[in-house]
């Protein structure tokens, strides 16, 4: 088969133990990511299974139509809102996702946020480099009100290392959520305004899908602290649009660090948040780890072997099947 795999940033594909699996394959690798339509389809028009990361890029119907040759999607993770299944099905096009990722790996990502915000990390390294001693006055956790939401996979790992750095944890969500969080011995705010003006700190852990879309508002973060942290390392699309821009502008809350933005990748320093002196900005890290990467992957090199050997396995879109 040829695949192509699309947006491997770091081109780490070729480097992983999954790789040698493919021996047998034509596999061709692309590290930028191309969001014309028409440009795109033009590196894929040979390819026969396409390799996705995450939702680095998205494939919507316009896209599928013009890959004739397309016979096997594999994403990385169970997550696939940004491919239409209903047009891959259509053109017996079979998507495969499976395996769940490593939740430690964006939990480690929110606590480096987190430190690296409160204790002014980037700006204390950069100053150190250009020949300076201490600058500033960090900020500590011990005795603080860390606020999570939602107490999911993610989520109940932020708290724990919260737990133990001393910080008073308080979590909010669904029923589900708030159940799971109180069976493990948390505290579950009182409100949903209650819950975003007493935290001091606030970590969002929720996948973004219809419901979640924009389900942090402008009064939300208006309620908060002036002296406050936001944390995002899950989707941008949580927040409603603008919305953090004008509420760290207008000072509530009055710091945030983000992993992740509206449109990706974001390239030329182009993005609003990234010219604002009380924001941490790292570029979408929570899961790109060399051992995140190697489960991501491993689970896309097995589906594509699979689907090669006529038993195709992790199907989102089993009636796909029927039409090759």
């Amino acid at each position: 088969m040829k695949i192509a795999v699309i947006d491997d940033y770091q081109n780490a594909f070729r480097t992983l133990k999954s790789y040698p699996k493919l021996s047998d394959h034509e596999v061709v690798v692309f590290t930028d990511t191309e969001t014309d339509i028409g440009k795109l389809a033009d590196r894929l028009q040979d390819a026969e299974a396409v390799v996705l990361t995450q939702q680095r890029s998205s494939f919507p119907r316009a896209l599928i139509e013009r890959l004739p040759k397309l016979k096997l999607i594999g994403q990385t993770g169970r997550a696939a809102t940004h491919v239409d299944l209903d047009a891959c099905t259509e053109k017996g096009i079979v998507v495969s996702a499976g395996g769940t990722g490593n939740s430690n790996a964006t939990a480690e990502l929110t606590w480096g946020l987190i430190l690296s915000a409160l204790r002014n990390l980037p700006f204390e390294v950069k100053r150190l480099k250009e020949g300076h001693w201490q600058s500033t006055l960090g900020i500590g956790v011990n005795g603080k009100t860390l606020g999570i939401y939602a107490y999911g996979k993610i989520g109940s790992i932020v708290a724990a290392a919260g737990k133990a750095f001393g910080a008073r944890v308080v979590c909010w969500g669904r029923e589900g959520s708030t159940g799971r969080a109180k069976a493990a011995g948390f505290e579950v705010a009182e409100s949903r305004e209650d819950f975003f003006a007493r935290a001091d700190i606030l970590s969002l852990h929720l996948p973004l899908n219809k419901d979640t879309q924009a389900i942090v508002t402008r009064d939300d973060l208006g309620r908060m602290k002036p002296t406050a942290l936001i944390v995002n390392p899950s989707r941008a699309g949580l927040i409603a649009p603008g919305a953090l821009v004008e509420a760290l502008k207008a000072g509530r809350p009055g710091m945030a660090a983000v992993d992740v933005y509206e449109k990706e990748p974001v390239i030329g320093a182009d993005h609003p948040l990234l010219n604002m002196n009380n924001v941490t900005c790292t570029p979408h890290l929570g899961y790109v780890t060399r051992e995140g990467y190697e489960e991501y992957y491993a689970v896309v090199v097995d589906d594509i072997l699979a689907f090669a050997a006529g038993k195709p396995q992790n199907v989102l879109n089993p009636q796909a099947i029927a039409k090759k």
